[in-house]
């Protein structure tokens, strides 16, 4: 399954859960029911997986952390704020590069409306 199938799966699953639970709970907890769904769908999904930076040969680790890495392939990271900042999108875009993945959704449930929160981010994908 490529980057923009497993988006797809990724997208259908957010509006799901936040038509069922609403907007404005902790981050937390739509990760855990994200990650519950995705894996209902038969996806391998990772949570909170460790993002180290490499300097001069040297691994650091710095804390950062992917909040779903799905399939090894695309990257959701969840907010649950009232607006995101541009800074989000730049925070994703340098975790593709980190991992050296080419897709990433950033999803807010703190939206009112989900088609409001969900953002793509990519890194050197054929759309």
């Amino acid at each position: 399954m490529n980057e923009n199938e497993l988006a797809k799966i990724v997208v259908e699953v957010a509006f799901h859960v936040h038509k069922q639970l609403g907007p404005g709970l902790l981050e937390s907890v739509y990760q855990k029911v994200m990650a519950y769904e995705l894996r209902k769908r038969a996806l391998h999904v990772e949570e909170e997986v460790p993002l180290p930076v490499f300097w001069e040969g040297t691994k650091l680790e710095v804390g950062f952390r992917i909040d779903l890495f799905i399939n090894r392939k695309l990257i959701v990271e969840l907010k649950s704020v009232e607006k995101t900042a541009p800074v989000h999108k730049k925070v994703l875009l340098t975790y593709l590069r980190l991992s050296d993945s080419r897709l990433g959704l950033l999803v807010n449930f703190g939206e009112e409306l989900m088609k409001t929160g969900l953002h793509r981010v990519v890194n050197g994908l054929e759309l």
